[in-house]
């Protein structure tokens, strides 16, 4: 790693300019699970929560944070986000989450869909924490991005 580059040379914070670089379609897919106790699994899978549809909720919620994520990570570019996709999967004590971003664009979408998948997995977490407060938030991560002049990347 040669400079970090959002530091200029005074060591002063910046936002990196990206004006010069080429627009790219760009794409990144993060993911994370709530790990939770199977019967508070089941009440989201029987739809008997009682604040609601938690999928549904967590996924209005992720569209919302990827869409706002300029405005809680400092120094993110504001990005023109032209598709916001976020899925769930029951697992035995878990729920899977996964976001999609899209855009074309001068930066990628990283921030974007870890934002998306983080905001989704704190929804279910306050829709279920009365009846498991023993859930967890684990492995959020990217896990694949590709576009611009870093190139693709699938996590190993």
């Amino acid at each position: 790693m040669s400079r970090l580059t959002h530091i200029d040379e005074t060591g002063a914070a910046r936002m990196v300019d990206v004006s010069a670089k080429a627009e790219t379609l760009r794409e990144a897919v993060a993911r994370g699970r709530v790990v939770m106790l199977p019967e508070t699994l089941a009440l989201i899978r029987d739809g008997l929560a009682k604040k609601g549809d938690v999928l549904a909720a967590a996924r209005i919620a992720g569209i919302m944070g990827a869409k706002r994520t300029a405005e809680l990570i400092p120094l993110c570019h504001v990005l023109l986000l032209e598709a916001v996709t976020v899925e769930f999967e029951l697992l035995a004590d878990a729920v899977e989450i996964t976001a999609t971003v899209r855009t074309t664009g001068r930066t990628g979408v990283e921030m974007e869909a870890l934002t998306s998948v983080s905001v989704a997995a704190l929804t279910v977490y306050d829709m279920l924490k009365a009846v498991d407060r023993g859930m967890r938030i684990e492995t959020v991560r990217v896990v694949r991005k590709s576009g611009g002049a870093s190139g693709d990347f699938t996590q190993p």
